[in-house]
Order: structure tokens, then C-alpha cells, then sequence
């Protein structure tokens, strides 16, 4: 197993400045995740990792060697691509062993390896099979073990299951990680998607705008986001300003912001927390229960409630503490130390 090290990787493309220093620490065996908004760099990051996008500066290290300057089939990295690019005039046992071919390995070791790999990915017997013939998440394993059975110290996906319908998608996602801690592979995947990332990742390196906003574990990185957009992001989607009333004003904060599921429409009075009264915008029904817009003092914030509301009723929307995100006035998260620090 091999760290990934990335120091200061800077990219231009046609005289734009795509990433901006990035700078990242892969530990041996871990899966890590690139997520962010569209456009973000995310993909390009990934693809100077695998040697296709050329940096303009900095260092990348695969265990104590450089690979930066190596050409993609030096680096011994395999990527996994968003449309699979599998090659539809051979056959699944075909397109396995084609990486090995290239790489000179004789013909009856390459079908033990095939038919090993194909074991492992639960496809045994499907090696005259042509991939036109195969499902959207067969497709995604044969691409897989592609990928894997050159053995590569290093695992790059991009995007691998964003082609799937949910259902498949979410089966997918605990397979792929299941053979990657089997493997105890080194991998870095790309992803826009937030849940995935969570359910996945050892860590998240979230970016934005071609820098690496925060990294952290997906805990972390979902309770404790490093300011008020990595918040909005991660599905925090109601924000208010801090008034003299509302916990955590004397701990610095500016700004709260809490998801909707943490709020609720209840006139029983919280012991500690949020309070807002306002008038029902809309309520609509969402499987286990309503969710309810509510316009207070001319800003719309969303609460869940247990039965329907009409529009027009005045209702007190309320969060607990605990649910509740402090922002300072630079828009930063408010960690518990500088919260200490604010009440000392």
C-alpha cells in the first residue's frame, strides 16, 4: 500500500488557473473523496493524480516517489471512468484481460486472473459474454476489475456510479467499498454527490473554485462544515441572524443555520433553542411526514411538522440547540474552542 501526497499542485488551462495549490495527505489503504459543486476542479485534481491533465507546478508523490512527470501507464495508477469505456467489440473476459496483455503477461495466467476476478466481482462464467449484452452495474464491475486486476497501488474513480439508478447506485456504493477494504487499495474518487461521499469515504476533501476548502471526516465534515457555504452545500438550508435571545449569541455567533429536518412547526416551548414565529407559506407531504414553508418577517424558512398545516395559519417554528450551526461574522464556523474562548 502506498500514501498519496499532493504539495502546492497548481493546473492552468488555457490561461486559467484551474487549481490553485492544492495540497492533500492520502493515508495507505483509505478511500478518499473529492466532492464539490460543478466546476469546482474536482475532476481536473483527479486527472492530474492519473497523469492526463499536466500540472503547471507543486509535486505528486506515490509512496516516496515522484510520479508527477511520469506519463499515465508509468504511474501503475488505475482510473475507472464515468462512461466505463469499455470496448464493445470484445467480450467481458476480453476486456479484462486487456491491461494484462498490454503489460506482457502470458495468455494462461491471464485467464486465471480473469476468472478470479470475475469470482470476485460475482460475475463468474460471464467471460464470452459481450458487455453490450450486460446491465448498467455489470458494466460498472467489469470496468472495476479492469482496473483492479493490474493490481495498481492506486484506485482513481470518476464519478463510477453516477450512470446508475438510485436503487443500483446505493447497492453499488456498499460493493465498491467492501472490495476496496478487502484490496485495502488506496483510492480517490470524484463525486458531486453528498450522500455517497458520506456513506464511503474515510475522508472528504471538499472543494471549491479550484482550492480545498476543508478536509475532514464525514462527520466532521457534515456537523462542523468550514463556513456558511460548505454549510449550504452539505444541505444546511435554513439560515437566520443572530439575535440577543438565540442561543450561542454570546459564543460569537453572527449567523445560525440548521437543515430542516432539525426544525420543527410545535408551540410547546423548547428549553434551550431556536424560536421563530411566521405565517405558512406551503405545506407539502413527504412521505413520513409534512415539510412546511414559513415566511418570517420576509424571509422563507422550512420546518417539518406531523400533520398539515394551511396556509396562512401563524405557527412558531423551532430548533434545538444542539441542531444548531454558529457562523462568526466573516461567515466561518464557530468551532467549540473559539466558542470558549467568546464566553470566557
Amino acid at each position: 500500500m502506498n500514501a498519496l501526497t499532493l504539495r502546492d499542485v497548481t493546473v492552468d488551462l488555457k490561461q486559467r488557473r484551474i487549481l490553485e495549490r492544492i495540497r492533500l495527505d492520502v493515508a495507505p489503504g483509505s478511500f478518499t473523496c473529492l466532492l464539490g459543486p460543478s466546476g469546482c476542479g474536482k475532476t481536473t485534481l483527479l486527472r492530474a493524480i492519473a497523469g492526463f491533465t499536466p500540472i503547471s507546478d507543486g509535486d505528486i508523490r506515490l509512496g516516496t516517489r515522484s510520479i508527477a512527470a511520469l506519463a499515465p501507464e508509468k504511474r501503475e495508477t488505475a482510473m475507472v471512468f464515468q462512461s466505463y469505456a469499455l470496448w464493445p467489440h470484445m467480450s467481458v473476459g476480453e476486456n479484462l484481460a486487456y491491461p494484462l496483455k498490454l503489460r506482457g503477461v502470458p495468455s494462461l495466467e491471464r485467464k486465471r486472473r480473469v476468472a478470479a476476478m470475475l469470482e470476485r466481482l460475482a460475475l463468474g462464467g460471464f467471460e464470452a459474454r459481450s458487455v453490450t449484452q450486460l446491465s448498467g452495474g455489470q458494466r460498472q464491475r467489469i470496468a472495476l476489475g479492469r482496473a483492479l486486476i493490474i493490481d495498481p497501488p492506486l484506485l482513481l474513480l470518476d464519478e463510477p456510479l453516477s450512470n446508475l439508478d438510485a436503487a443500483i447506485r446505493r447497492s453499488l456504493r456498499g460493493e465498491l467499498r467492501r472490495l476496496q477494504k478487502s484490496l485495502g487499495l488506496t483510492t480517490v474518487m470524484v463525486t458531486h454527490d453528498q450522500e455517497e461521499a458520506l456513506q464511503m469515504a474515510d475522508q472528504i476533501v471538499l472543494m471549491r473554485e479550484g482550492q480545498i476548502v476543508q478536509v475532514a471526516p464525514p462527520a466532521t465534515l457534515y456537523e462542523a462544515p468550514a463556513d456558511l457555504d460548505a454549510a449550504r452545500f452539505l444541505g444546511v438550508d435554513n439560515t437566520v441572524a443572530c439575535t440577543a435571545q438565540d442561543p450561542l449569541m454570546r459564543a460569537g455567533a453572527a449567523t445560525l443555520g440548521f437543515r430542516t429536518r432539525d426544525a420543527r412547526i410545535d408551540e410547546t416551548a423548547l428549553d434551550q433553542g431556536l424560536r421563530r414565529q411566521g405565517q405558512v407559506i406551503e405545506c407539502v407531504y413527504t412521505g413520513d411526514g409534512y415539510q412546511v414553508s414559513v415566511d418570517v418577517l420576509g424571509t422563507t424558512l422550512f420546518a417539518t411538522a406531523a400533520a398539515p398545516l394551511p396556509p396562512g395559519r401563524f405557527v412558531t417554528l423551532q430548533v434545538p440547540e444542539k441542531a444548531l450551526m454558529p457562523f462568526d461574522t466573516h461567515q466561518r464556523y464557530l468551532s467549540t474552542a473559539h466558542r470558549q474562548e467568546h464566553t470566557a
